[in-house]
């Protein structure tokens, strides 16, 4: 019997611990309403301490880019997941806003940075040669994967004992996680005596460890050079519109926009949940598809019929037809974060193996805030208009743009090492 690479285990330990950070992240909604009551803290307060949170996990990327060059992909992952531990060991013994702030915005936010930006594109170029988009690919859909399966249990947990009941279950995952990362993750295939998964054994060509240099000034220098080339305009840029499209307008108003129109909040929550189960299969198929096909054009395909379905949604809830509305969470979930996979492949050929996770991190910071431009404006929209809709035919119009974004960047030489 053939025996396992061990680039598989390295797979499986990364997905578990991005499903850890993608929970610890994204839980921060379920606890908006008990730290309310408990604490008497205003809304604006605790939204913006969730806000900060976002925003430093997107901006830290191409910085933790650099941190693992510097000290390691298994020390960053366990510092990282320190971090997170930390951070919710104190929100037990939190009691003022200030430290909301700096346990949710800047601990939470920096500890999960690493997992939720970079590190797929980090273990998928150490420990893949070949099925390498298939591993971003699994791997980003990960994210996905911890909101679908944890968090109804973790609303569960605050409303059948207490928050710190849900918080306790994410502290004991995160301890796991410490103790699985120590124990089974490596920070390159010859530290378990063998080479990434497809490359020929007799064949060494992983890109140096970096060592003694300043992380923020490596990554402020890749920023200043991926700001001079064309295609990190555009693919910062398509994928600012990602962000715009996605996590900033329907994961957080497609909830209110169908309440809106008299749809229950339970089934407007299940709707969001389909996409999430959809978006595991999408994204994790794109990445079997970006390793066999132009990845401009997957891009293509991929906001343009993320465009055209965001321009039909308005029409679906105007129907007030639940056929069409779970037609649209099917089609859209598959294309959630489809786009990811094929971004990856395109840094990758443009900057080369070893940039290619840092750039990767700056345009995730595109795309984070896309996002923040989305979920503000889309408030101020429906306040102003009393309704959604002009948020969403913005939104579909910028991904019939971003479409054209991607036909722009250069053909990829196929004869060029990666």
């Amino acid at each position: 019997m053939k025996k396992l690479h061990y680039s598989w285990v390295i797979l499986a330990v990364t997905f578990i611990s991005i499903i850890v950070a993608g929970i610890i992240r994204s839980s921060s909604g379920i606890f908006i309403d008990p730290f309310e009551t408990e604490f008497g803290w205003g809304r604006p307060a605790i939204s913006f301490a969730f806000a900060v949170g976002l925003f430093l996990y997107g901006f830290s990327g191409p910085f933790m880019a650099a941190f693992v060059d510097i000290f390691g992909l298994k020390k960053m992952m366990l510092y990282s997941m320190a971090i997170l531990t930390v951070g919710l060991s104190l929100t037990f013994v939190m009691n003022s806003e200030w430290q909301l702030i700096l346990i949710w915005g800047v601990m939470l936010g920096i500890g999960s940075g690493l997992f939720l930006t970079v590190l797929s594109t980090q273990v998928a170029n150490r420990w893949f040669v070949k099925r390498r988009g298939l591993a971003v690919g699994f791997l980003t859909a990960a994210t996905a994967t911890g909101q679908l399966v944890l968090l109804p249990v973790l609303a569960s947990f605050v409303e059948n004992y207490s928050w710190r009941a849900a918080i306790a279950l994410i502290f004991a995952l995160s301890i796991a996680m410490l103790i699985i990362i120590a124990i089974f993750m490596k920070s390159w295939p010859k530290d378990v005596g063998t080479t990434p998964y497809g490359q020929d054994e007799h064949v060494l060509n992983e890109p140096p460890i970096i060592s003694n240099r300043n992380p923020f000034k490596v990554a402020i220098n890749s920023l200043i050079e991926g700001l001079k080339v064309k295609e990190f305009w555009l693919l910062a840029g398509s994928f600012f519109i990602c962000g715009l499209s996605t996590s900033g307008l329907i994961g957080t108003h497609f909830i209110s926009y169908c309440v809106s129109f008299g749809i229950p909040l339970v089934t407007a929550a299940s709707l969001l949940s389909l996409m999430g189960v959809f978006d595991l299969i999408g994204t994790t198929v794109s990445g079997w598809l970006s390793d066999r096909f132009d990845n401009r054009w997957l891009l293509f395909w991929y906001y343009l019929l993320r465009g055209i379905s965001l321009l039909f949604l308005p029409f679906a809830l105007a129907q007030g037809s639940y056929v069409w509305l779970v037609i649209f969470s099917i089609f859209y979930g598959l294309d959630w974060i489809a786009t990811v996979p094929p971004t990856v492949g395109l840094a990758r050929q443009k900057f080369g193996l070893q940039k290619s996770a840092m750039m990767y991190g700056w345009i995730t910071a595109a795309h984070q805030v896309g996002a923040g431009v989305a979920a503000f404006s889309g408030g101020v929209i429906f306040k102003i208009f009393d309704s959604y809709m002009w948020a969403f035919l913005f939104a579909g119009g910028f991904c019939l743009l971003g479409s054209l974004f991607v036909l722009l960047i250069k053909k990829h030489n196929p004869k060029e090492v990666v």
